[in-house]
């Protein structure tokens, strides 16, 4: 079993795929001859040939049309957008009808297709490079949102989301592509959608966190039991569908609720997680819900990012706080 960083995870789960079913095409800028932006499919083109691997035009919205297309037609296409900040161009397509597919044709079409980019900052990249829009596409029926924080999970819940007959919104945290490596079993075996992961068993409070996050939430974990704080730890993964029975499960016990995530706060994934609990398991909980976020402006140039993003000395003060009330 060999140790990979997630984008060669990534390049793994789409070779095994491509290797096993004949439908999965790749589409996007670049994809092809250079491997993509961050290399994520390099190779591809060589093993599986230009029909199955295809270079697009500088063009989101023709790519998103074409991976409709494709699906509707008997492909299963996985379609990558450089940046996630280049995504807005294909907003139609992808919420006009491939949201939709399945509902406009009453189940006889449905569009498996898998829009794969990058998410978050971390890199110190220009505008554009570095956003986190993921309540964006939850906020749409129809469309399934998934967020790996590791080389293990980007490897199985790619394939679980190839393999899916919905469309798949596939969002890989650009600051964790080659961050860390980790053994992944290439033997095709995917991954659970549509369910938290629970990465720390603790008592005293719940984090509920994705993507980058995780990382530093459990530093922060590890940091908080030196003081004898025992946090439990819930990578959500699939943040759409949300697994609310997990959580709820998880606040029962621990009765504090802390939620972390990079995106902005106003209107974030962690409020509707927060107003779910409220909703179903108010008494539950002996301290208000503390949310630990992003700021409601845009991402900043350079080294302010580091000053954007929320850092493990943050998350430890929200626990802290919430331990206190």
């Amino acid at each position: 079993m060999a140790k990979v960083t997630m984008i060669e995870a990534i390049n793994r789960a789409h070779a095994w795929e491509m290797a096993h079913d004949p439908t999965v095409v790749v589409l996007g800028e670049d994809v092809g001859i250079n491997g993509g932006v961050f290399r994520a499919t390099v190779g591809l083109q060589e093993q599986f040939g230009k029909d199955r691997v295809q270079d697009t035009p500088l063009a989101e919205g023709m790519i998103a049309g074409l991976a409709i297309g494709m699906a509707t037609q008997g492909l299963r296409p996985i379609a990558e957008i450089q940046f996630m900040g280049f995504i807005y161009p294909a907003m139609d397509q992808i919420c006009s009808h491939m949201a939709r597919m399945r509902n406009r044709t009453r189940g006889r079409l449905t569009c498996p297709v898998v829009i794969r980019m990058p998410h978050g900052g971390g890199i110190h990249a220009p505008e554009h490079h570095s956003e986190s829009l993921e309540a964006m596409f939850a906020h749409h029926a129809g469309l399934r949102v998934v967020c790996p924080s590791s080389p293990a999970r980007a490897y199985g819940l790619l394939l679980a989301a190839i393999r899916d007959p919905d469309p798949v919104i596939f969002l890989e945290p650009a600051r964790l592509y080659r961050l860390v490596k980790q053994e992944v079993a290439d033997d095709g075996l995917a991954l659970p959608l549509d369910v938290c992961y629970r990465l720390r068993e603790g008592s005293d409070v719940t984090i509920v966190t994705w993507g980058a996050m995780v990382s530093d939430t459990l530093r922060a974990a590890e940091k908080l039991e030196g003081e004898g704080v025992s946090c439990e730890v819930l990578d959500l993964a699939t943040l759409s569908p949300i697994d609310h029975d997990t959580i709820l499960d998880s606040v029962a016990k621990t009765g504090r609720l802390v939620i972390v995530h990079e995106a902005p706060r106003n209107c974030g994934i962690g409020a509707e997680i927060a107003a779910t609990v409220a909703e179903h398991g108010l008494y539950d909980l002996h301290a208000p819900i503390k949310r630990v976020t992003g700021y409601d402006t845009i991402m900043p140039l350079s080294r302010l990012e580091n000053d954007y993003i929320p850092s493990t000395a943050r998350i430890t003060d929200a626990v802290r706080e919430t331990l206190a009330e």
